[in-house]
């Protein structure tokens, strides 16, 4: 994969606002909320506070249409890991409160905080539809509900839209719009709920600083 291409797979993911403005007034159009509206975010609420483990396959589709597949864990509050199949040599770790990007190949790691990013949304001990949190639309499709939600009070760091299957609720997918309007589409499937992971998983160790003998736990190690 092109390196560039490679930067933008993973980059996007998680939407930084480092170059974002201080505001975008796209974000903040919000269709009033009906009473089915309230009704449906109310069982999501429900819904997400339950979730609070998952192991899955996952692709992602980057903004510029490259594709990837892999391993997600997820373990809220504040913590998941991406480990994308070979030959990809990226990796994504989220847990302290940081997001964590790793190239094996270019030897290159980058991290922001995870609250300056749309998936912390995702990642809160308690997600909570209102308040610090925007509903900015709700779609209903069959057998399906969509809700597009972004930080209340950093309305350019881009929103996030969470896809369930319905009846009963699964969350089967989540879209990133990041401050510059490019979107980053993550679909889960074989999906595990549930469970307990080694935190080794959630915290990223430079296996240059460790040596031959470190087993990544991703793997199995």
């Amino acid at each position: 994969m092109p390196v560039m291409n490679r930067r933008t797979l993973l980059l996007s993911l998680v939407a930084s606002t480092a170059a974002a403005p201080a505001a975008m007034p796209a974000f903040a159009q919000v269709a009033a909320l009906t009473a089915q509206d309230r009704a449906d975010l109310a069982r999501i609420e429900a819904y997400l506070d339950t979730l609070r483990s998952l192991k899955s396959r996952f692709l992602q589709v980057a903004p510029d249409g490259g594709t990837a597949g892999g391993t997600a864990w997820l373990e809220r509050p504040g913590r998941m890991r991406f480990q994308y199949d070979p030959p990809s040599p990226l990796l994504l770790v989220a847990g302290a409160g940081l997001v964590v990007f790793h190239d094996k190949e270019l030897e290159q790691t980058s991290n922001i905080p995870l609250g300056s990013t749309p998936l912390g949304i995702l990642l809160a001990d308690h997600v909570k539809l209102g308040g610090n949190v925007t509903v900015q639309a709700i779609q209903r499709l069959p057998g399906q509900i969509q809700v597009t939600i972004y930080r209340t009070a950093s309305p350019g760091d881009g929103n996030l839209t969470l896809v369930f299957a319905d009846d009963p609720l699964s969350l089967r997918q989540w879209v990133v719009l990041d401050a510059q309007r490019k979107e980053t589409r993550v679909s889960l499937f074989n999906v595990e709920l549930g469970g307990h992971f080694d935190q080794k998983l959630f915290y990223f160790v430079d296996p240059r600083l460790i040596g031959p003998k470190y087993s990544d736990p991703g793997n199995g190690g």
